[in-house]
C-alpha cells in the first residue's frame, strides 16, 4: 500500500535534487547538465549583486513574518472558539464554512478579492464612500498591498490550519474539564489553564513547520493579485525565480535563488527545532 506513494515521493521530492546542480553550471540547453561549464558561485555572487533579488528576498522575509503571525495566531483563536460552542449543527456549520476556503484555487480567490476591493464596482469601496471617504484603488496601493496579503491569505487558510489544533483540543481528557468546572474555574481560566497547556506541543511542531516556509511567500496569490504599480513591495523570491527560469530563460540563476531558499528554510527549520528542545525536551520534530 505504501509502495505508490513511497515511488511518487521519490520521483517528485527526491530525483529533482540532481537538478540542484544547475546552480553551479552555465547551464546550455542543448549540452544539458553533462555537458554544460562549471561556474562555481558565479551566479550566487551575481545573485546578491543584484537589487532585483535582494529587494525580493526582503519582501519575502516581511511578507512571510506577517503572515506567520496572523497565520499562526488566528488557526488557535478559531480553534479554541469553535472547541466553546456547544451546539454540534451550529459548530458544524461554521467549521464547514471556514474550511470552504481552502479549497478554492487562488485564482478564483484572487478574482474575488480584486472584484471586492475594485475602485468602480467594489463593495469595500462603496463602503468608504459611504462613510464619506474617496474610492481607493487597494491593489494599486504600495503601502496597503502586503496588508491585503496577509489578510486574505489567513481568510483562507486559517480554517483547515485549525483542524490540527481542534484534533489536539479533542484529545484532552474531559475529566480535567469537569475536575475544573467543580473548583469554580471560569471559561477563560480553564482555556488558559487547561486548553492552552494541552495542546503545547502541538503549537511547537506547528511553528516549527511553518518557519519552514519562510521563504515561500505564496506564489499563487501574488502572481494573482500583484501587479506594476506595486512590484517594489510585492515582488518575492517565487515570482523573481519564474521571472528568471521561464521569461528569461537564465535556468542558472533560477536555481540559484531556489536553493537559497531552500538551504536557509532547511537552516531556520533545525535551528527553530534545536531552540524548542533546549525549552521543553518533549517538543520539536527531530
Amino acid at each position: 500500500m505504501l509502495l505508490p506513494a513511497a515511488v511518487w515521493v521519490f520521483v517528485f521530492d527526491y530525483l529533482p535534487i540532481y537538478g540542484v546542480s544547475v546552480a553551479f553550471l552555465d547551464y546550455n540547453y542543448v549540452k544539458g547538465i553533462s555537458g554544460s561549464t562549471w561556474a562555481g558561485l558565479t551566479h550566487f555572487k551575481q545573485l546578491f549583486a543584484s537589487d532585483m533579488f535582494v529587494n525580493a528576498l526582503r519582501n519575502t522575509l516581511i511578507i512571510n513574518l506577517y503572515k506567520m503571525a496572523s497565520g499562526f495566531v488566528c488557526p488557535i483563536a478559531l480553534a479554541l472558539a469553535l472547541s466553546e460552542v456547544r451546539v454540534a449543527w451550529y459548530r458544524k456549520t461554521l467549521q464547514t464554512a471556514v474550511y470552504l476556503p481552502r479549497f478554492v484555487s487562488w485564482v478564483v480567490y484572487g478574482g474575488l478579492i480584486a472584484i471586492m476591493l475594485s475602485p468602480e464596482t467594489g463593495i469595500v469601496n462603496r463602503v468608504v464612500e459611504w462613510l464619506g471617504g474617496r474610492e481607493i484603488y487597494f491593489l494599486a496601493e504600495p503601502h496597503l498591498f502586503r496588508g491585503i496579503l496577509v489578510v486574505s491569505d489567513a481568510m483562507k487558510e486559517m480554517g483547515w490550519a485549525a483542524i490540527v489544533y481542534i484534533a489536539a483540543i479533542g484529545g484532552i481528557n474531559p475529566e480535567t474539564y469537569e475536575a475544573a468546572i467543580v473548583d469554580g474555574a471560569s471559561r477563560f481560566q480553564r482555556v488558559v489553564r487547561i486548553t492552552l497547556p494541552g495542546i503545547a506541543t502541538t503549537i511547537v511542531v506547528m511553528f516549527i513547520l511553518r518557519v519552514g516556509f519562510i521563504m515561500s511567500a505564496g506564489v499563487d496569490q501574488v502572481l494573482n493579485l500583484y501587479n506594476p504599480m506595486v512590484y517594489e513591495v510585492g515582488d518575492i523570491l517565487d515570482t523573481y525565480i519564474y521571472r528568471m527560469g521561464v521569461e528569461q530563460f537564465n535556468v542558472s540563476l533560477a536555481t540559484a535563488a531556489d536553493a537559497i531558499k531552500g538551504v536557509v528554510g532547511l537552516a531556520l527549520v533545525l535551528l527553530t527545532n534545536a531552540i524548542a528542545k533546549r525549552i521543553n525536551g518533549d517538543s520539536g520534530i527531530l
